[in-house]
């Protein structure tokens, strides 16, 4: 919550405007041209092994990597472009490079009644995408440094994280057995190779599971084939898809040693 600390009435171009403050405050933590953030203790090393599997499944999707998101119209009639076309950038940034949005806001007036006024405080809803190997806990007491050290303007600046924050999982190798089996049952009811693709990392549970099985293998799937549209307004799955995947998960389950 960014709080001006001057005056609500008619602006002079002498009083600074919260938005003008939080424009400032996000220097410290995104490129504006790139959106690439700047802190690094967001960022950390990918696997090599990770950026294999980017490049192969990069090479089987193509520009559907991107092509497929519903964009909404740009300028002139077309649609908006993606930070990049690139179908083995785009897999990365998706999932092992750091990302920032403003997801809400408090404090500014509706269109209809907005004045030439300044807003003697205004709120904005953060959100942090981490990478897999990025502690969570730690890149909280980092934003909440960068964001009230030494405000613009000496305005009142609070952050207050909330609750249910959650350090990415990064899958552990694939013992021979259990690569071989997936594989296998791709083959036969896909009709392809095996393909790796980062995804849903932030689910609590699996640091659960790895921290109490440290030994074990995981197989985590879910049902996102041909148009299926999981978190939207009409999800639904596609019955035959779910079909393939629900005797593939059957066949490496009977193959484990």
């Amino acid at each position: 919550m960014l709080e001006e600390g001057l005056h609500s009435g008619g602006y002079s171009g002498i009083a600074p405007s919260t938005f003008h403050i939080m424009r400032q405050l996000f220097e410290r933590l995104e490129d504006a041209s790139t959106g690439n953030l700047l802190p690094k203790d967001f960022h950390c090393a990918i696997p090599s092994q990770r950026l294999r599997e980017a490049e192969a499944t990069a090479q089987i999707l193509g520009d559907d990597v991107w092509k497929k998101l519903p964009w909404s119209c740009g300028q002139d009639g077309g649609s908006v472009l993606p930070t990049t076309t690139d179908p083995r950038e785009a897999l990365i940034n998706s999932t092992w490079r750091p990302s920032l949005t403003v997801t809400g806001a408090a404090g500014l007036p509706s269109l209809a009644d907005a004045g030439n006024v300044l807003a003697p405080r205004t709120a904005f809803k953060l959100s942090l995408r981490l990478p897999p190997l990025v502690d969570a806990t730690d890149a909280i007491g980092k934003l909440q440094s960068l964001l009230e050290f030494d405000p613009p303007y000496n305005a009142k600046v609070v952050f207050k994280p909330e609750a249910g924050a959650a350090t990415g999982w990064n899958a552990p190798d694939l013992a021979p057995w259990l690569a071989s089996s997936m594989n296998d049952a791709s083959r036969r009811h896909f009709g392809a190779d095996l393909a790796f693709m980062g995804q849903g990392g932030t689910i609590p549970l699996m640091n659960t599971l790895k921290e109490g099985f440290p030994r074990s293998q995981f197989m985590v799937v879910g049902v996102l084939g041909p148009k299926s549209n999981a978190h939207g307004p009409n999800e639904f799955l596609d019955v035959l898809f779910a079909k393939k995947l629900t005797a593939a998960v059957a066949e490496v389950i009977a193959s484990a040693p």
